[in-house]
């Protein structure tokens, strides 16, 4: 005889603890049914998380529902009847275990039919950092959760700092310092490397390739890193190479993927000659840097400007993305 089990939750956002509770009732069931519940003004889009929830248990019958229902039984007479419909419409067969890790899960097993399983409640409680896991700390703080957080969530709360500037203004030197103190990687510059094998002058064919090579090596070392991916160049950052180089800026360039923040470097360190590099002259220095900014602006795209130089360059970054951080 086939087994059936129901849960519900809005799962805002699925964590570890989630994870587990689905894990451990789909052991105990031949067939798992989860209700991903939403309201409009919910913080994160109702869609996202059925999204979510879809892509980690595929053998599992995951529906959402968004309509405005009341949340709890004091707001409504009819609350137990609302939602006793509701679970009806999702789950028609018969229920054998309703699954939930809070109290009102014992009520709505009675209202809708089946044995009541509390799993949640004792799942994931052998350390203290997980204990306190709620769906409301971790929006409250994504980072310090991070090891709890399956990765769509990840990529949900993940935020992309790009340094952005014209050549020698220490994109590199910053993002080598910055990476360890964040605990994250970064991802190189690939049109620096680009450069040192192919010499030849750079066609538009070039600088499309470089800004797609440079958005694919992001984007497929995005799972690696923590709450923050630091990214030396973006194809905003080839915009303005084909502006300086060609004279126009690509459309395909100006929409790629955009990172949440742009450190715009200030060309305010002596220009170094690596072997690479283009504009010696000061005044095509300068032009190119007017260029990299005038890409940003014409964006849209926020961004906060880091001069000096040492420690003065590093704590304006620090603070750059502290700020993302807190937002």
């Amino acid at each position: 005889m086939t087994t059936r089990g129901f849960l519900l939750g809005k799962f805002m956002p699925p964590h570890a603890g989630h994870v587990a509770l689905v894990e451990a009732a789909a052991k105990l069931v031949d067939e798992l049914t989860v209700l991903v519940c939403w309201l409009p003004d919910d913080p994160i889009p109702g869609e996202r998380r059925l999204d979510w929830m879809r892509g980690m248990f595929p053998s599992c019958r995951v529906v959402g529902h968004g309509d405005v229902v009341p949340q709890e039984p004091s707001e409504s007479p009819d609350f137990w009847p609302i939602w006793t419909g509701i679970v009806a419409t999702v789950h028609p067969e018969p229920i054998d275990y309703l699954f939930a890790g809070e109290e009102y899960g014992l009520e709505l097993a009675a209202q809708v039919g089946g044995f009541f399983v509390p799993l949640g409640g004792r799942i994931l409680e052998a350390r203290d950092a997980v204990s306190s896991l709620s769906a409301s700390a971790v929006r409250a703080d994504p980072a310090g959760h991070w090891p709890y957080l399956p990765e769509p969530v990840r990529d949900h709360y993940r935020k992309t700092v790009c340094l952005h500037g014209a050549e020698s203004t220490g994109k590199s030197t910053l993002a080598a310092q910055l990476a360890p103190e964040l605990g994250t990687i970064w991802v190189p510059e690939y049109g620096r490397s680009h450069c040192e094998v192919h010499r030849e002058d750079l066609t538009r064919a070039d600088l499309l390739l470089i800004g797609r090579a440079q958005q694919a090596m992001t984007q497929a070392s995005a799972r690696w890193a923590g709450p923050v991916l630091l990214v030396d160049t973006d194809a905003l950052v080839t915009a303005a190479w084909c502006e300086m180089l060609l004279g126009e800026r690509p459309a395909e360039l100006m929409e790629e993927e955009k990172a949440d923040l742009y450190l715009l470097m200030e060309p305010d360190l002596p220009w170094v000659d690596d072997g690479t590099r283009f504009f010696a002259d000061p005044a095509e220095h300068a032009r190119f840097a007017d260029i990299v900014e005038a890409v940003l602006i014409d964006a849209g795209v926020p961004f906060e400007r880091i001069s000096g130089t040492g420690e003065v360059r590093l704590a304006a970054a620090r603070s750059a993305i502290a700020t993302l951080r807190r937002q």
